[in-house]
C-alpha cells in the first residue's frame, strides 16, 4: 500500500509528507523495488520544482538521491523524465551572465550512469542542453562520446524550425561542434595560449565523419570539418579534395578562401592568390583583419612593400574604429624602415584582380581540362563560338576569363555542366600552346580552287571563303598553306573543314 500513498500524497501536493513516508519505507526494505520507485517519483517532483539556477543546490541534491538509488536499467520512465528537467536547468545555467560550467559538470558527472532511454527526445533533449555552451565548455568532448553520437535520432538529422526561421539539424550542430573541438585542441595553460591536438581522437572520429558525408550529402559543413581535421593531422593533400566540395559552393565567402591559403601552407603564390580572391569579395571590415594581416606577411616576404602597407594601414583603420588592441606583429611592422620608406595606395584591387583567376583553378582542379579551339568571336558581347569535335561545339561568354581571344586559338576549359541550345557556362579558361594535337584542327598544304562568280574556294575538302582569298591575294590554282578549323555547314547539314589562317 505503501506506494499508493507515496504517489497519492505526490498528486495532492503534500510532498512533504510523501518524502517522509518515501524515507520511512525505503529504511525498512531498502531493496524493495516498489520503495525506490515510489522514493525516485518524490526525488522527481522536487527536481521539477527546482529546475532553475538559483536552486541549483536542491536540484543536485535531489538528483543524487535517484543516483544513489541504483535503479535497474529497464527502469527507465523515471530516468527519462528526469531528463527534461536536467536540460531546463542546464539550459537555464547557460543563459546566466557568468555560465558556472563547474556546475554544469556536477550534473554532467551525477547522470552519467544514469539509465536513460537511447535514442529518445528526451535523450536528445539533453543533448542539446549540454551542447549549447560547447564552445567554453572543456569537458564537452567528454560527455559527447558519452552521449554518442549513434544515439542521434532520425528526427535530429533533420532541419528544425523556431520561431520561423529554419534552423541547421542538431545532428550537424554535433558534429560541427565535435570537431571544433577536436582542431582547436586541448589547452596546456590557462589562457589557452598553448594547446595540444589528439590527433588519435582526431582519426578515430574521421571515420564517423565520412558515414555522416555519404548518408548526408545535403549537410553543406561536413566537408569544411574533415579538410580542418586533416589539416589539424598534417595531411594536407587530402585535406584538399576533402574541402573541395564544399569550397565550390561558398566559393563567395571570404573565410572559404582563408583555409585554403591553409592547405596551401607550403606555396606562398597560391597562398597569395587565394588571400587575394578571399579580399576581392564583398565582406565587412571587421572580418578581414586577421586575414588582411596574414595577407600581409607574404607581401612582405615577397618584398611587396607598398601592397604591404596598404594593407597594413587598412587593418589599424579597421581596428582603431573598432578599439580594438593592435598586435604586436602590427606594431613592429610599422616601425620597421621598409615600412617608413614604402607608398601606400588606396587599394590593391588590382592585385587582387592579377591573381583570382588562379585562385578560382584551385577550386575546380578535380574537374579535367577539355581541349577547344574558338571558331568565331563577337567582341562586342564577349561570347565566342567554339568546336572540340564532332559531339561537342557551341558557344560561352569570357569575359571573367579571357582578355582578346581570337579565331584559331586553342584553349583550355573547364565546363560548368552540359551545354544547353549549345550555350555552356564555364569554370576557367585559358589559351594554351597552339601547337597541341586537337581533332578540330589541321594544318594543310595544296592547290588552290576557285569558283566565279563568288569567288570562294577549295583546297582538296578545306573551304576557303572569299575574303580570305581577297585578303591574301590568292589565285585559282596556287599551292597554299595554312591551319583549317572544323566546322558544321548548316545549309548542307554536314561537317567540313574551314581556312582559318593563311601562311
Amino acid at each position: 500500500m505503501s506506494f499508493k500513498e507515496i504517489k497519492g500524497l505526490r498528486q495532492a501536493g503534500k510532498l512533504d509528507e510523501a518524502l517522509q513516508m518515501a524515507n520511512q519505507v525505503l529504511e525498512a526494505e531498502p531493496n524493495n523495488i516498489w520503495n525506490k520507485r515510489a522514493a525516485a517519483w518524490v526525488y522527481y517532483d522536487y527536481l521539477k520544482r527546482n529546475a532553475q539556477p538559483e536552486s541549483f543546490e536542491e536540484f543536485k541534491e535531489n538528483l543524487i538521491r535517484i543516483k544513489d538509488l541504483q535503479l535497474p536499467e529497464d527502469e527507465k520512465m523515471v530516468f527519462d523524465n528526469c531528463a527534461w528537467q536536467i536540460g531546463s536547468l542546464v539550459f537555464g545555467l547557460q543563459k546566466t551572465e557568468h555560465v558556472d560550467y563547474g556546475k554544469i559538470n556536477e550534473l554532467f558527472e551525477i547522470i552519467r550512469d544514469f539509465h536513460f532511454t537511447k535514442p529518445s527526445e528526451s535523450y536528445s533533449f539533453i543533448y542539446k542542453a549540454f551542447h549549447k555552451g560547447y564552445q567554453n565548455w572543456s569537458n564537452y568532448l567528454t560527455f559527447a562520446d558519452w552521449w554518442n553520437f549513434e544515439n542521434l535520432r532520425s528526427e535530429d538529422y533533420l532541419e528544425e524550425e523556431f520561431k520561423g526561421k529554419k534552423m541547421m539539424s542538431v545532428a550537424e550542430q554535433a558534429y560541427i561542434a565535435y570537431s571544433k573541438k577536436l582542431w582547436e585542441g586541448e589547452p596546456l595553460d590557462t589562457f589557452g595560449q598553448q594547446r595540444v591536438v589528439d590527433k588519435e581522437r582526431i582519426r578515430s572520429f574521421l571515420p564517423k565523419l565520412d558515414s555522416l558525408i555519404a548518408k548526408q550529402p545535403y549537410y553543406q559543413y561536413p566537408p569544411y570539418l574533415k579538410a580542418k581535421l586533416l589539416l589539424a593531422l598534417g595531411t594536407d593533400d587530402n585535406a584538399l579534395s576533402a574541402f573541395l566540395p564544399f569550397a565550390k559552393q561558398k566559393r563567395n565567402d571570404f573565410w572559404v578562401w582563408g583555409l585554403m591559403a591553409e592547405i596551401f601552407s607550403k606555396d606562398k603564390d597560391i597562398q597569395l592568390a587565394c588571400y587575394c580572391k578571399a579580399l576581392s569579395l564583398n565582406t565587412q571590415e571587421g572580418f578581414l583583419v586577421k586575414l588582411r594581416q596574414a595577407f600581409a606577411e607574404i607581401l612582405i616576404d615577397k618584398r611587396m612593400y607598398d601592397e604591404a602597407k596598404t594593407e597594413i594601414q587598412k587593418i589599424i583603420a579597421t581596428r582603431e574604429k573598432h578599439e580594438w588592441k593592435i598586435p604586436v606583429q602590427i606594431v613592429q611592422w610599422t616601425e620597421q624602415d621598409w615600412y617608413k620608406t614604402a607608398t601606400s595606395k588606396k587599394d590593391n584591387l588590382e592585385l587582387y584582380s592579377s591573381h583570382i583567376r588562379q585562385a578560382e583553378e584551385i577550386l575546380f582542379q578535380d574537374i579535367p581540362e577539355e581541349l577547344i579551339v574558338v571558331e568565331f568571336v563577337n567582341e562586342n558581347k564577349s561570347m565566342l563560338n567554339f568546336v572540340k569535335d564532332k559531339k561537342k561545339h557551341g558557344f560561352f561568354n569570357y569575359s571573367r576569363n579571357l582578355i582578346k581571344p581570337q579565331i584559331g586559338n586553342l584553349l583550355k576549359v573547364r565546363f560548368d555542366g552540359d551545354g544547353q541550345n549549345g550555350y555552356y557556362k564555364i569554370l576557367t579558361a585559358k589559351q594554351t600552346d597552339s601547337d597541341m594535337p586537337s581533332d578540330a584542327i589541321m594544318d594543310f598544304e595544296g592547290r588552290l580552287q576557285v569558283f566565279p562568280p563568288h569567288n570562294f574556294g577549295f583546297i582538296k575538302d578545306i573551304f576557303v571563303d572569299a575574303k580570305t582569298i581577297e585578303k591574301s591575294k590568292l589565285t585559282d590554282g596556287q599551292t597554299v598553306n595554312g591551319r583549317a578549323i572544323l566546322s558544321f555547314n548548316k545549309k548542307k547539314n554536314k561537317w567540313g573543314w574551314k581556312a582559318i589562317e593563311i601562311t
